[in-house]
């Protein structure tokens, strides 16, 4: 017996936490989504919607966050069958590495086969604006160089490999439609593509941390998403993600800016139809791609 098991983390856990929902629910979802912070709307665009709170789900985390509603939504993105995290969870909460992405295998067990992620998170790099929308390419997962990975700890094989690959964790056909699906509806300027690093917060970065980071190769620093794509890649599930650039990370000893989360909010209230269009436009092309394979 894996030592997890009695946290909840187990796969008969997981299993148990989607056989209760999919008893609850006719909806067989085949995308989900994880909504950063202000961009919850998302979920509110489903249509026939099943919503459950976290607090009400066997084994599940429930959200602390202002921003975050803990809810898991059920439903259809223009008749594409659809499940949608309404609030995430975070290292910052508290909350241990496996139930942090505990939701994610729970996504695979209900029949999940694409995970679309967003995120707020501060610009690094010099070109980007507030505003802008950043295609995730790649990321540096800074927790993990300190040792704290969702995958540490034995392996359960009914779930992935024991050593997964993470050079192809973005996929680069979902980047490719993402710029394309931007480009039709007229968001060209908006979107960027780049590497998100994740620290484990909660404090904002430091200047120094942020020429550090920059000079590792990062465009955006955020809290959330690194620690979901590892599990969720690790399930062979197709990862897509994005950053809503909600502040410009603050690199200049004289300057008087301070990062605060009522600007990334504020952000993420202005930009949210945009995120939500470009979303339910690609889980439209997603389902017809998956159909014509």
């Amino acid at each position: 017996m894996f030592p997890e098991a009695d946290k909840g983390y187990s796969y008969e856990d997981c299993k148990a936490t989607a056989d209760w929902l999919m008893a609850q629910t006719d909806v067989r979802p085949t995308v989900g989504i994880v909504c950063g912070s202000g961009l919850g709307g998302l979920a509110d665009m489903l249509k026939d919607q099943v919503a459950f709170n976290y607090k009400d789900i066997p084994n599940f985390p429930q959200s602390t966050v202002h921003g975050h509603a803990g809810r898991l939504v059920f439903g259809t993105l223009k008749g594409r069958p659809c499940v949608c995290m309404q609030g995430r969870f975070h290292l910052y909460e508290g909350y241990p590495i496996q139930k942090i992405t505990l939701p994610i295998r729970i996504f695979k067990l209900l029949g999940v086969e694409t995970v679309m992620l967003t995120n707020a998170a501060g610009g690094l790099n010099q070109d980007f604006k507030v505003g802008d929308i950043m295609i995730i390419k790649d990321h540096l997962n800074m927790p993990g160089f300190a040792g704290n990975n969702p995958l540490s700890g034995p392996n359960d094989e009914r779930f992935g490999v024991r050593f997964p690959c993470m050079s192809d964790a973005y996929d680069r056909e979902l980047q490719q439609m993402a710029v394309d699906v931007g480009q039709e509806l007229g968001y060209g300027d908006l979107l960027k593509k780049g590497v998100y690093c994740v620290l484990s917060g909660p404090s904002f970065e430091t200047i120094a941390e942020c020429h550090m980071l920059h000079k590792l190769g990062a465009d955006a620093v955020g809290m959330s998403t690194v620690h979901e794509v590892i599990i969720a890649r690790h399930c062979g599930m197709r990862v897509f993600a994005l950053s809503l650039i909600t502040n410009q990370a603050v690199m200049d000893y004289d300057s008087e800016r301070k990062a605060n989360h009522e600007e990334v909010l504020q952000t993420g209230k202005q930009r949210a139809e945009q995120v939500q269009r470009l979303v339910s436009a690609m889980v439209t092309k997603i389902e017809r791609h998956n159909n014509d394979v």
